[in-house]
């Protein structure tokens, strides 16, 4: 058995680590060419997973959960993780795809990615290790040992089992994978088309699920990047739709994000939540093509009242710093649920509703602070010498007056 706890994740498709693209345009935002309404749906879909976590430990024995009846909205984190992959491709797709679907480097992309993800997620990293060895362990394995600092500061969490620091971390080595990926997918699209790029990806991955159902877990083990691979293109295909004619861009993309899920949301309502926990292997696959539609909605500028909803400047502000969010919330969450709570209300749902208001709020302002730090300067400048020149120019000594 992994030593993560059942994944809620990000997304990082959402959090957001990595969501940038490679090559900017006018008007530019934190993720490259700023697409209104993107930042909004980071920052929902980071929030949801930190009430996820409030959720999964405040009631053991995931996914038969002990949970009253009206909560089991919040036991679908996996899903965010999910949509953060979309999102993740979508972004990162958008400047590629403006321009003949070249990357503009292989090595350039590379650097850009870990400038762009590694300080603030080694920053957390360090920050999950000092909480899980002296304060509260990540999972029921105990401590993280010499291996856990190994394996999760090269990213290599999806590829080696090591005790896990931090239980959202999981995803965050999928999505490196998927960095290394993304040039040949690009040179795959450039060269053939969407539905091939598609095939190449999710053919694979439907055969192995079908040919060996017991080897194809959709959580808890490692060499998860194959099976979510096709989540990742699924947000690279509809990353199209914005550097397409205006008559694609005006097409109803939120109708067909509608009839998309449809079918998806009345299987899991029919079966019921525990049977779509246990069958995210193809619950994954088959809602990715309705978060790429409703992306490529959103960033189309429809439907108006979402992508308002969605531009507000609370929502931008958390979408700016959700990638931080994701990274340091589970520690915060674990840290009140086991040593705060059981000093003041009983287990179930008042540890819920207690680590609810001290957690979230607590995630929320702590992840703030920490992306002025460790996230937002890294926004800001693309090297160390641009990074550190404000400061030099702030502690130069003023000119004399003359």
């Amino acid at each position: 058995m992994d030593s993560r706890p059942p994944a809620g994740g990000v997304l990082d498709p959402a959090a957001r680590a990595g969501h940038e693209a490679p090559e900017n345009e006018a008007p530019v935002g934190p993720h490259g060419p700023h697409l209104p309404g993107l930042d909004g749906l980071r920052g929902l879909a980071a929030l949801y997973v930190v009430l996820f976590h409030c959720w999964l430990y405040a009631f053991p024995g995931y996914p038969h959960s002990s949970a009253p009846f009206w909560l089991k909205g919040l036991m679908f984190g996996r899903l965010a993780v999910v949509f953060f992959l979309v999102l993740s491709g979508f972004s990162l797709a958008v400047s590629p795809a403006r321009h003949g679907w070249r990357s503009g480097g292989i090595i350039r992309f590379l650097r850009r990615r870990a400038w762009r993800i590694l300080p603030p997620y080694w920053a957390a990293l360090a920050l999950s290790l000092v909480i899980s060895a002296y304060l509260v362990p990540a999972s029921h394995f105990g401590p993280p040992t010499r291996a856990s600092l190994l394996v999760y500061g090269l990213l290599a969490q999806d590829m080696v089992t090591a005790p896990t620091p931090n239980g959202a971390f999981w995803s965050i080595g999928v999505e490196a994978e998927l960095y290394l990926l993304f040039p040949l997918l690009l040179f795959v699209r450039r060269r053939s088309s969407a539905a091939v790029l598609a095939a190449c990806v999710t053919l694979p991955v439907i055969a192995r699920g079908l040919t060996a159902p017991g080897a194809s877990p959709a959580e808890g083990d490692n060499w998860l990047a194959p099976h979510l691979a096709p989540v990742f293109v699924a947000g690279v295909i509809g990353a199209g739709a914005v550097a397409a004619r205006d008559r694609v861009r005006r097409l109803p993309w939120g109708w067909f994000a509608v009839t998309a899920a449809l079918p998806v949301l009345v299987l899991c309502a029919v079966r019921g939540s525990v049977w779509t926990v246990t069958h995210y292997f193809w619950i994954d696959l088959a809602v990715a093509p309705a978060m790429a539609l409703l992306i490529a909605a959103v960033a189309t500028g429809r439907p108006a009242p979402l992508v308002r909803l969605l531009t507000t400047r609370p929502l931008r502000s958390l979408g700016d710093f959700s990638y931080s969010l994701y990274l340091i919330h589970l520690p915060i969450v674990l840290a009140v649920m086991r040593r705060t709570a059981p000093h003041f209300v009983p287990p179930g749902l008042p540890t819920f509703w207690f680590t609810l208001a001290v957690a979230l709020p607590v995630s929320v302002l702590g992840a703030r602070l920490f992306s002025q730090v460790f996230e937002l300067p890294f926004k800001r400048s693309r090297s160390w010498k641009a990074l550190i020149a404000p400061t030099r120019r702030r502690a130069a000594p003023a000119d004399p007056p003359r």
